[in-house]
């Protein structure tokens, strides 16, 4: 009997110990991975998608398909512009089938969880964050006019031709597609993710977990924009900046209403309406033209805006404005808790 009892107690000892190392891996209460493996089996699946994606471009020669269409009013500079498009919406499309599946098999949750559940209220912060965008682009846009720092050149592209057309419009497919994918991906997947495995740890509240996740995800967000045309150290941190206040929406409402709408427009306006180059890239084409000079730090200078000390101080306007808006709107401000708390399909 005492022999019985000792292998009990030796084959329980044993199943706590594989549960143990397990337990590093597997939430047993969710039924699912742990964020940090499921984070990392996100980004696999995205490198994945973009590949495969990117060979389907290529047996379908989508890519030819496209030039030989537009080849008859299409100069070289549009043809640089829609290819670009093109290869940004191979990441577009990997990235957004990563969140999707990532979401609904890896995370076990409704797609809506991650602040896309679109209804009326959405909608409406939706504009206000299109409007925020246009607006904060404007303002900086005026005061360095003010400043003599900018020198109008023309307005409307001339001549304008369907080449030139091609181009805004391809612009503005690019500023749709960033605007929409780059906060599913950051603020929706990475920061949620992110706020629920931190979650738990000692120390850390779910609105702390959300505060820490929001600035470890912003410095990715400027670590990811390290290496593009132009980029500076003060570029980068300017970036990582821009996410916490593109964050600011998300982490106060639940929704990535506004997140979305801001990108899209501060991009928009920024490149195609007012002619700056758009985190190091200049585009070409845009309804004016305009010749800049003045001082780079406060300008941003060859990579735009964001470099600057005039975009990070839209930046901190820009995120008082949220707030308020978030205020006036749900009566209450603060960290939204259930960005750290799941709502799963199934237990």
């Amino acid at each position: 009997m005492a022999e019985a009892d000792t292998d009990t107690d030796q084959l329980g000892c044993t199943n706590r110990a594989v549960w143990a190392v397990l337990g590093l891996f597997w939430n047993r209460g969710e039924r699912r991975l742990r964020a940090l493996w499921r984070l990392a089996l996100a980004m696999v699946l995205f490198g994945v998608l973009s590949v495969a994606i990117g060979t389907a471009f290529q047996v379908l020669a989508i890519r030819s398909i496209v030039l030989t269409t537009l080849a008859p009013t299409m100069a070289e500079p549009s043809a640089s512009v829609v290819l670009r498009v093109l290869s940004l919406l191979v990441t577009a499309i990997g990235t957004t089938l990563a969140v999707w599946i990532g979401t609904r098999f890896l995370d076990r949750r409704p797609l809506a969880d991650l602040g896309v559940g679109v209804d009326r209220g959405w909608w409406l912060d939706f504009g206000f964050g299109l409007a925020l965008g246009a607006a904060l682009m404007t303002a900086i846009f005026l005061v360095e006019l003010a400043a003599g720092w900018i020198t109008v050149t023309s307005f409307f592209p001339s001549p304008l031709g369907a080449g030139v057309g091609t181009e805004l419009f391809a612009a503005v497919v690019l500023f749709l597609a960033v605007g929409i994918y780059e906060e599913l991906a950051f603020r929706g997947y990475l920061l949620t993710n992110a706020a629920e495995g931190l979650t738990g740890v000692p120390l850390l509240t779910p609105r702390r977990a959300i505060g820490l996740a929001t600035v470890l995800t912003a410095g990715l967000f400027g670590a990811v924009h390290a290496n593009n045309p132009n980029a500076t150290l003060l570029s980068t941190m300017n970036i990582a900046s821009a996410g916490i206040f593109l964050a600011a929406g998300y982490v106060l409402s639940g929704d990535l209403a506004i997140p979305i709408g801001l990108h899209i427009t501060w991009n928009l306006v920024q490149g195609t309406i007012f002619g700056f180059p758009v985190s190091g890239t200049a585009f070409g084409t845009s309804v004016i033209r305009v010749r800049q000079s003045g001082p780079p730090v406060l300008t941003g200078g060859t990579f735009g805006p964001e470099a600057g000390l005039l975009g990070l101080s839209a930046m901190v306007l820009g995120t008082i404005a949220i707030a308020a808006w978030v205020r006036a709107r749900y009566g209450t401000i603060g960290l939204y808790k259930g960005i750290a708390v799941p709502e799963l399909r199934w237990r």
